[in-house]
C-alpha cells in the first residue's frame, strides 16, 4: 500500500469570510436542447401534473437544494421576444433559435416558468434581451411581471392567469455581450451605455431591483479585464453584480490540471473583485460591486465545438448531454468549495445547467429520470452548508499542473453555524493516485462528536451514472474517521469529494 501524505489544518471560528449566502445554490434552465422540453416541461410524461411540469424532476430540483434559477438564458435570450411565449399556446409562434439552431416553439414561457419556480419552491433571475432589443422591451417586461395591475401589460399578465404581481428582484443586463458569437454583441462601451440606461429605466419602476451587469464570458477572453473596467465604469451607481461565467473542460487528458479547476475560479474572483475595487475608488464611493457567478459547470467544450451546428432547424434536439464521471463531481464540488471561500464577494451563482444539458439531472422522454454524479456533492453542500463560512488553509504538500502551476493536493472549506453548534468539512483531495491522511484541529468549534462522513470516490475516475445504473456513483460513507480530544483524523481516497459534520 503506498504512503499516505500528511495534512493538517485547523477550522478556526475567527477565520470568518460571510455568513453562508443561499443564492450560492442557484441553477440555471435555458432554452436550449432538452432543458425545458422534456426536461422541465413534457405535458404527456406519466408524471406530468396540471401544468404540464415533469414532477420527478421538481423532486429532484427540490432534493438538488436549488434556490435561485436563472432564465431563460444564455445565449438564446439574446434573440428572444419574451411577448412570445405568454398568453393562449395556440397562438404563440414557432421561432428560430439563432443561438442554437433550432425552432422555439414557445410552449414554455415565462407564466409557465414563474409557475414551476412556485412549485419548485426556487428564486426566479431573470435575463433580458439587450442583443437584439434594448430599454423599452426590458421596461415592458418588468411592467408585465411586476406591477399589480391596471396598465396595458400588467393586465395582460392577469388576463394570463396570474393575478398578483410576481415580484421578481434578480435581472441580468443581458448575456455575453462580450462575445463575438452572441446575438447583437457590443464593444464594452456600446453595452455599457445600454446597460445603464436600461438599468435607470427599470428602477423607475421598481427601484429596489437586484441588477446584475455583463462581465467577460470568460477569463479566457481576450478583452477580459478591460470589459469589466470599462463596463462598470458607465453602469457602476446603477448595478448591484457583475457576472462571471466559466467552463472547466475535462476533454484534453490532463487529470491533474482538470482537478485543480478550482484554482482558475479563485484566480478569476479576486481578479474582478479587485477591478471593482479599483473603479469604486476612483470614483470615490463606498458602494460595492459583487459578483454574480451565474454560469459554472464542467463542460467537454472541444466535443461540443466538434460536431459543429446543427442542420434542418430541429425542435429540443439532443445537445451537449454530457454524462459526468467521479473526476467530474470532485470538480463540481471543489468549485463549490471555490464559491463558498468567496462568499463575501460572490452573491450569487448558478450550475449551468439544471436537466439534460450539462446538467445534475438527466431525463427521457416519456421514461425516467436520474441524478449524474454531479447532483451529489451539489445536493450535500446546499443541505448542510450554514451560519458562517471559515477559510480554511491546509498545510498540504503541492503537485505541478500544467495550466496552473503548483497546486495544494487538498483543498477545503468549513460551515460553523454557531445557532446548532453544527460544523461542516468539505474536503477535496485532488491527488490522481494517493490518499491522504488528514488531522484537522476542531477545538476551535468545540466539536464533540462525528455526525457524519460521507465520500463521493471510485477506483473507476470515469465511471457515471446512466439510466441503467443510476446510483453507479453515490457518495459513501467515509470509513475510519474518529474524533478524539478536539483532532480529527480521516483518511481521503485519491481524486475524492468529502463532506464531515459535527455537532
Amino acid at each position: 500500500m503506498p504512503m499516505l501524505m500528511q495534512v493538517s489544518f485547523s477550522v478556526d471560528p475567527d477565520h470568518r469570510v460571510a455568513r453562508v449566502n443561499r443564492r450560492t445554490f442557484g441553477s440555471f434552465v435555458e432554452h436550449m436542447g432538452r432543458c425545458v422540453y422534456t426536461g422541465l416541461y413534457e405535458p404527456d410524461h406519466p408524471t406530468a401534473d396540471e401544468d404540464g411540469f415533469r414532477r420527478d424532476v421538481l423532486e429532484l430540483t427540490r432534493e438538488l437544494g436549488v434556490t435561485v434559477v436563472r432564465y431563460p438564458g444564455g445565449n438564446f435570450v439574446s434573440n428572444y421576444r419574451w411577448e412570445d411565449g405568454v398568453g393562449a399556446r395556440e397562438l404563440r409562434p414557432r421561432r428560430l433559435d439563432l443561438a442554437w439552431g433550432s425552432i422555439e416553439t414557445n410552449q414554455f414561457g415565462l407564466d409557465q416558468f414563474m409557475r414551476w419556480t412556485a412549485k419548485a419552491g426556487v428564486e426566479p433571475m431573470i435575463a433580458i434581451n439587450l442583443g437584439t432589443r434594448g430599454v423599452q422591451e426590458a421596461v415592458d417586461l418588468l411592467e408585465y411581471a411586476n406591477v399589480p395591475r391596471g396598465t396595458k401589460l400588467s393586465d395582460w399578465r392577469v388576463a394570463n392567469g396570474a393575478e398578483q404581481p410576481y415580484g421578481i428582484r434578480m435581472w441580468c443586463l443581458g448575456n455575453e455581450l462580450d462575445g463575438p458569437w452572441q446575438v447583437g454583441h457590443k464593444t464594452a462601451h456600446e453595452y455599457g451605455r445600454l446597460a445603464i440606461q436600461t438599468a435607470r429605466a427599470m428602477r423607475q419602476v421598481t427601484p429596489d431591483l437586484v441588477l446584475v451587469a455583463c462581465g467577460s464570458s470568460s477569463s479566457n477572453m481576450p478583452t477580459f479585464g478591460s470589459w469589466e473596467n470599462q463596463v462598470l465604469e458607465l453602469t457602476y451607481e446603477e448595478v448591484d453584480c457583475i457576472s462571471c461565467h466559466a467552463y472547466y473542460d475535462p476533454g484534453d487528458g490532463d487529470l491533474a490540471s482538470f482537478l485543480a479547476s478550482a484554482a482558475d475560479m479563485d484566480h478569476f474572483v479576486s481578479t474582478v473583485v479587485e477591478i471593482a475595487d479599483e473603479v469604486a475608488e476612483n470614483r470615490r464611493t463606498s458602494k460595492r460591486i459583487n459578483l454574480s457567478f451565474d454560469e459554472w459547470n464542467v463542460w467537454s467544450i472541444g466535443r461540443h465545438q466538434a460536431l459543429g451546428r446543427l442542420q434542418g432547424w430541429p425542435v429540443a434536439p439532443r445537445i451537449i448531454e454530457d454524462e459526468y464521471t467521479v473526476a467530474d463531481a470532485v470538480v463540481v464540488g471543489n468549485l463549490l468549495i471555490s464559491l463558498l471561500r468567496h462568499s463575501d464577494r460572490v452573491s450569487a451563482a448558478c450550475l449551468a445547467q439544471l436537466v439534460n444539458v450539462i446538467a445534475p439531472i438527466r431525463t427521457e422522454p416519456g421514461g425516467a429520470s436520474w441524478r449524474q454524479t454531479i447532483f451529489h456533492p451539489f445536493a450535500l453542500t446546499s443541505r448542510y452548508a450554514a451560519g458562517n463560512v471559515l477559510r480554511i488553509e491546509p498545510a498540504a504538500p503541492s503537485y505541478e499542473t500544467a495550466k496552473y502551476g503548483d497546486v495544494p493536493v487538498i483543498d477545503a472549506v468549513a460551515t460553523h453555524d454557531p445557532d446548532s453548534g453544527q460544523t461542516v468539512l468539505f474536503i477535496v483531495n485532488r491527488s490522481i493516485d494517493t490518499a491522504v491522511e488528514l488531522n484537522a484541529d476542531v477545538r476551535g468549534v468545540q466539536a464533540r462528536s462525528l455526525a457524519e462522513a460521507l465520500t463521493l470516490s471510485d477506483p473507476d475516475q470515469k465511471a457515471t451514472n446512466t439510466e441503467g445504473q443510476p446510483n453507479r456513483v453515490i457518495p459513501r460513507a467515509l470509513d475510519g474517521v474518529t474524533l478524539t480530544d478536539g483532532t480529527l483524523h480521516a483518511a481521503l481516497p485519491p481524486v475524492s469529494w468529502s463532506m464531515v459534520r459535527l455537532s
